[in-house]
């Protein structure tokens, strides 16, 4: 997304050969892989383990943080934080890449001389700010958060926060440049009150 917003700011006559057809299907199929390989090591990392604790994880799905304290052995648990070290560099470089192509995002944008035409590109953009910055920060709430402050129920609700409220929120917010779906909520609010 930051990429599309950059072309479509910064480069506006070169965006269909930069974003073009097989230019996305590369893009799209890089994201899949990553992820596919990332889940893969993981995975099967995860079966190797030896768990001591029993095999109940106190999560409504099995993160891996919390699949570590159930582990027996110190080397199981330095083996897996090693492979989320991976994981939190290709995270890290995207963050990076996602921060460059906003700040020359909005270098252009405030190089346009017109109000009009700045609050254009900045409606462009806030959507995917708004939800990038949601994902970040839960993220980073809960994987970076001290040990003193954890608990099952706090972790449940972080999970949730996390796993769940962006992929939900990400929708409502890109539907509300729509002029449509703003009518049709202003009427359904109106209807209550």
């Amino acid at each position: 997304m930051a990429y599309d917003r950059y072309v479509a700011i910064c480069q506006p006559l070169h965006y269909r050969t930069l974003l073009s057809t097989r230019a996305c299907a590369h893009m799209a199929a890089a994201a899949w892989a990553s992820g596919f390989l990332n889940a893969l090591l993981h995975t099967a990392n995860t079966f190797s383990l030896s768990l001591c604790q029993g095999n109940a994880v106190g999560q409504f799905f099995c993160e891996i943080p919390h699949i570590l304290k159930l582990s027996c052995s110190y080397s199981d648990y330095l083996r897996e934080v090693g492979l989320l070290v991976v994981p939190a560099c290709l995270a890290f470089g995207c963050f990076v890449f996602i921060l460059v192509s906003y700040v020359a995002i909005f270098r252009a944008v405030m190089r346009i001389p017109l109000e009009q035409g700045r609050h254009k590109a900045f409606s462009m953009c806030l959507p995917h700010l708004t939800v990038l910055s949601l994902l970040v920060s839960t993220d980073i709430f809960a994987y970076l958060k001290p040990p003193s402050i954890s608990s099952p129920s706090l972790d449940l609700v972080v999970s949730v926060l996390y796993s769940v409220v962006p992929p939900g929120v990400n929708p409502l917010i890109y539907s509300l440049r729509n002029q449509e779906f703003k009518d049709a909520l202003r009427n359904m609010i109106t209807g209550f009150l």
